[in-house]
């Protein structure tokens, strides 16, 4: 029987990692992912779990902290956001191309300039090619079940790469919501031992980690990675059915919300989901025009053939980036939704959004006004910009 519990979404992943209790966990403070390791330590102080947690004095050194226990056998994570990602940037490209299952609790929030500490996805969509994979969540739920799932991918014989597991800083992080949790004991059971095949601290076996690659090996490691990518696909979706089996809880790259009719589609990431589908709710029942839905749960490995597949119907895309990626192709998602409705020979009108950044509210008008515009593209087949703001102040 699931346990029913108020928590926030920086409460939820806490409590995920107390289920799984891993072996080593380094942290440095930094809003608004500073609870997670603050619960980790009480949980460690009252004796819940033995985590071996490391007082580090800065992002860079507890993502090294991570690699290193992680290089040495143990099961390691750490907590970050924004600019702490930022300072771990030398780091995130080490454990990925090391290949150690290392995972990451990411409160996204924006990174400076101007400061700011609200919620947008500049830093993890900074972080996308990196070699990580990334799995998103629209609500504190969906937060807990990603971290849940979170060391059975990193650590498949398959993949054996590192995890990001992204939630909206304080829209999810300190928000409180009804949620449900698995039993400890289902969730020890689900994500077992770590018994990995190589590491250093192994006494029969001589190894490193790291090692320096000249040119005539560098390629090829970039190749592997790419396959352990592709590989990691099919893990995320075979976890996750295994994952429903204990949960009730289906999920896989995305979801479709309406999405089976519709004419017009918004694909978006995150918390502002929510939003949009209160939009299409009210869009369909006060006019009965068929708008729909399309959330990405998966950034990397990108689905790029699922995607296209699942948007094969409609007349008209919006795509909504909470990150500016200052191209001529406009937002990150926008760049390669395109690009794989474009290689599937999907030639419909697609127009790409940049809304929320720094924080700023997208309400469900802004949401009909884009359903609007996607209508009017449909019907003229003119698409007047192919990127713009939603709530900019002119």
């Amino acid at each position: 029987m699931s346990i029913r519990e108020r928590l926030s979404g920086n409460e939820a992943v806490a409590y995920a990692i107390k289920q799984i209790n891993p072996d080593v966990m380094p942290a440095f403070p930094i809003t608004p992912s500073t609870e997670i390791p603050q619960y980790v330590a009480s949980y460690i102080a009252n004796g819940e779990i033995d985590t071996e947690f490391i007082h580090v004095e800065s992002e860079h050194s507890s993502m090294s902290a991570a690699i290193g226990a992680s290089a040495a056998g143990a099961r390691a994570l750490t907590a970050t956001s924004s600019c702490g990602l930022a300072l771990m940037w030398e780091e995130l490209y080490v454990a990925a191309s090391n290949r150690l299952p290392v995972v990451l609790a990411l409160v996204n929030r924006a990174l400076s300039g101007p400061i700011n500490i609200n919620a947008d996805h500049s830093d993890s969509m900074g972080a996308r090619d990196s070699g990580w994979i990334q799995i998103y969540a629209e609500s504190n739920q969906e937060a807990y079940d990603n971290f849940v799932q979170s060391f059975r991918i990193a650590e498949h014989k398959d993949v054996k790469l590192p995890v990001m597991i992204c939630q909206d800083g304080f829209i999810t992080s300190h928000g409180v919501e009804n949620i449900e949790l698995v039993e400890d004991d289902l969730v020890k059971g689900f994500v077992g031992e770590y018994e990995p095949e190589h590491y250093l601290l192994k006494s029969d076996e001589a190894m490193a980690v790291g090692p320096y690659a000249v040119s005539n090996y560098y390629m090829e490691s970039k190749k592997a990675q790419t396959e352990a990518l592709r590989n990691a696909k099919k893990v995320i979706l075979e976890i996750a059915e295994e994952y429903e089996k204990i949960s009730g809880r289906k999920y896989g790259f995305f979801e479709e919300y309406k999405l089976d009719d519709a004419d017009y589609a918004i694909v978006i990431i995150g918390s502002a989901a929510g939003t949009c589908k209160a939009a299409v709710d009210h869009i369909r029942v006060k006019t009965g025009k068929k708008v729909g839905i399309l959330k990405i749960r998966v950034f990397r490995p990108f689905p790029e053939e699922e995607i296209a597949q699942a948007l094969k119907n409609v007349k008209s895309v919006a795509i909504l980036d909470r990150s500016e990626m200052f191209a001529g192709t406009g937002g990150p998602l926008g760049a390669e939704v395109t690009a794989a409705l474009y290689r599937a020979g999907m030639f419909k009108e697609v127009v790409n959004y940049i809304y929320g950044l720094g924080g700023r509210d997208i309400t469900v008008g802004d949401f009909e006004d884009v359903y609007d515009e996607l209508e009017r593209m449909a019907k003229t087949h003119e698409v007047r910009e192919n990127f713009k703001y939603i709530g900019l102040r002119e």
